[in-house]
């Protein structure tokens, strides 16, 4: 049985625990005001935005598909040669100068041809004039049968005679046809000797610019290349300046964007100001395996000394319009909307808060959304907004010198 002083303690009341937890209080509502001022200075100091205005598709441009690189080529090049082996004897050409087609470009030494025409001159005159002394022959052979007949008729030469008469009269003319072939044949080959002589002589192919020279007057040149590299094979090199065009590679991935007479917007590096407009020419049914990539070639539209062979170029292939059938709405940056559920959405800022307004796009490329519904030119559109970016946040925009 508990004692009564054992009674009496427990029904005491615990004062200093009690104390204890009421100096606990202060510090927990300390910790409560601190975090809603913090909660206040956040809310109240607004996040740093940039914006970027909504155009009209009717207005712009056509919107790019794809980006690729390539280079200048020309359809028409080539390495002006001889059709015969020979000594340089005069060259006419220098680097960058513009010829026309069949203009002189050099000569080769003429001298074992010239004699060679020389010869088959003296074979036809020879020729000739045994024609000639055949002709008169059989002239005189025709006269002695006709005299023999007629002496015949009267019986005044025999048999024989009128026989030997006819047989020198078909001798003749047999010789004589003879004759007539070897003039021909000598005249042929005259002829190849005029060509042997006209082959010493080069000209230009078609109009264009000469880029290269190769030879010089004392060289052999040859059109068949000899081991050693003593002979050259060619006077010089000729482009066709009107047949330059750009082959570019576009990677497999994305030929299916490419389609024939497509319009495209060509930039060279070498001039990165300098828009040029052209279209597709053709889609070369073959990949490199190599690099994944297919080759496209593009006409350009302006034909311009400024563009030469081998430059590089930034191709930039157009999406084609109907011109019966402008585009409608706004396009917009790619980086500025916004896809959550399957809708779109983008930030406006009005009144120095953000908010969100869900848009319709219609389309979009590499670069650019089409939004038919949700955006106005007035419109000033969030770009690149935060994850933390919400409806109603308040907003201000970026000072152009802040980083």
């Amino acid at each position: 049985m508990n004692r009564p002083d054992d009674l009496l303690n427990a029904l005491k009341i615990q004062r200093k625990p009690l104390a204890e937890k009421k100096r606990r209080w202060p510090w927990i509502i300390l910790v409560i005001i601190g975090i809603g001022v913090l909660f206040a200075l956040t809310r109240s100091k607004p996040m740093v935005v940039e914006t970027v205005a909504p155009r009209s598709a009717a207005s712009s441009g056509p919107a790019t598909v794809l980006d690729a690189s390539g280079y200048v080529t020309a359809r028409r090049i080539a390495t002006v040669s001889s059709k015969v082996t020979g000594k340089v004897k005069e060259v006419y050409i220098e680097e960058g100068q513009r010829v026309s087609e069949g203009e002189i470009l050099a000569r080769l030494d003429p001298l074992d041809v010239e004699a060679q025409r020389q010869l088959s001159k003296a074979q036809l005159a020879s020729s000739q004039s045994q024609l000639a002394e055949a002709r008169a022959q059989l002239q005189l052979a025709e006269s002695t049968l006709s005299r023999n007949r007629d002496l015949a008729s009267q019986q005044l030469v025999s048999r024989q005679a009128l026989d030997t008469a006819k047989a020198d009269r078909d001798a003749r003319a047999a010789r004589l046809a003879s004759l007539q072939k070897a003039v021909s044949v000598s005249q042929e080959q005259l002829s190849v000797a005029n060509l042997s002589v006209d082959n010493t002589v080069i000209r230009a192919p078609f109009d264009g610019v000469i880029i290269a020279k190769a030879a010089q007057p004392g060289e052999m040149i040859s059109p068949i290349s000899a081991g050693g590299g003593s002979i050259r094979t060619g006077i010089g090199t000729l482009v066709d300046m009107d047949s330059l065009e750009v082959q570019v590679d576009v990677n497999e991935a994305y030929i299916g964007r490419v389609t024939p007479e497509m319009p495209i917007e060509a930039v060279l590096n070498a001039y990165p100001d300098w828009k040029i407009p052209g279209a597709v020419i053709a889609i070369i049914p073959t990949a490199d395996r190599s690099k994944a990539t297919v080759k496209v070639r593009v006409a350009l539209d302006n034909k311009d000394p400024r563009i030469v062979p081998d430059m590089g170029v930034r191709v930039s292939f157009l999406e084609k319009r109907d011109a019966d059938k402008p585009l409608t709405g706004m396009l917009i940056a790619n980086t500025a909307v916004i896809e959550d559920a399957g809708k779109s959405y983008v930030f406006l800022l009005r009144e120095d808060k953000a908010v969100r307004t869900e848009i319709t796009v219609a389309e979009r490329n590499d670069s650019d959304s089409r939004v038919t519904r949700g955006l106005a030119a007035s419109d000033a559109v969030i770009n690149n907004p935060d994850k933390a970016l919400t409806d109603g946040v308040a907003v201000r925009l970026k000072d152009p010198t802040e980083k």
